[in-house]
């Protein structure tokens, strides 16, 4: 079977949902979303394999299983270190929990590491060498695809650019860390301090329309938050020097006001040096599912 032919199953597994899907060739034929259980990653796990094996009925020559999930893994890719966003996942024996329950191979991926795999074949970096795929909503994770595969690293790690201190003694991550990029610039954080900024809540889609509109508590938290992200493009392309940057995520979903914010500080923190450039995600919300299906492939 070619690569074209190959039907796999992408599970992308999330803080408030799990989405899985089939992709023939390079099509998503079938997608089923569902709210995360919110009771421990046993739960989690019941919930992924009913969704895997009602769409085997389907397709029944989907074989092939990749999972994506947030936060870091082990160096085998067979357990979940701990994922902030999703209640009880700590040292989850994934692989083996999901092999118990389907008797199929498993193929585990970071979430933002699948997606990058999904933009670097399907998407905005398509036909590209080197890309690194940055997804900017609950949290900030990244993946790095060089010669069409991820880069992983020594301890499977590469990409985890939400967990870089860009402000010591700052606010605290859900890993515990104080000033991380993800603890001052993901949704989280701009909803966190433009609601204390104007003593109400206030989502993080608000928080931009706020901006846009010249609010200045509030634009002057958004614009913080774009540009410690532009800061740690520009300084990322210092390190990889990557041909492209890919932003996806919901945050990047509220359009242009955020792409030039990024864009300019991207473009203040590199001069001298190699210019960064930013597209934006072309596979929205399928990317963690087509990645994971992908990943199944090449796992």
């Amino acid at each position: 079977m070619t690569a074209t032919e190959q039907i796999s199953i992408g599970v992308d597994i999330g803080g408030t949902k799990i989405a899985c899907g089939v992709l023939r060739g390079d099509q998503l034929v079938g997608r089923h979303v569902q709210p995360t259980p919110e009771t421990g990653w046993e739960a989690v796990l019941d919930a992924v394999a009913a969704q895997v094996l009602t769409l085997q009925e389907t397709q029944p020559g989907a074989r092939l299983i990749g999972v994506g999930v947030p936060g870091p893994l082990n160096a085998e890719r067979t357990r979940v270190k701990f994922a902030p966003n999703i209640y009880g996942f700590t040292d989850v024996p994934l692989v083996d929990g999901l092999r118990q329950r389907l008797g199929q191979r498993i193929i585990l991926e970071n979430d933002a590491k699948a997606a990058a795999l999904a933009e670097a074949h399907l998407g905005a970096a398509r036909g590209t060498e080197s890309s690194i795929y940055v997804t900017v909503s609950t949290g900030i994770g990244a993946g790095l695809v060089l010669g069409g595969k991820i880069w992983r690293g020594r301890h499977g790690i590469a990409g985890e650019i939400g967990h870089m201190t860009v402000k010591p003694g700052g606010p605290v991550s859900g890993a515990g860390l104080d000033g991380a990029l993800e603890a001052v610039a993901s949704g989280t954080a701009i909803a966190r301090d433009a609601s204390y900024a104007l003593n109400r809540e206030v989502s993080t889609p608000e928080a931009f329309q706020l901006a846009e509109q010249g609010q200045p508590a509030v634009r002057r938290v958004v614009e913080q938050a774009m540009k410690h992200i532009g800061v740690a493009l520009a300084d990322l392309q210092k390190i990889i020097d990557p041909e492209v940057f890919v932003i996806g995520g919901g945050v990047a979903s509220v359009g242009d006001y955020f792409f030039n914010g990024v864009q300019r500080a991207a473009n203040e923190y590199s001069q001298g040096f190699a210019p960064v450039t930013i597209r934006r995600a072309q596979l929205g919300t399928d990317a963690g599912v087509i990645g994971a299906a992908l990943a199944a492939r090449y796992g």
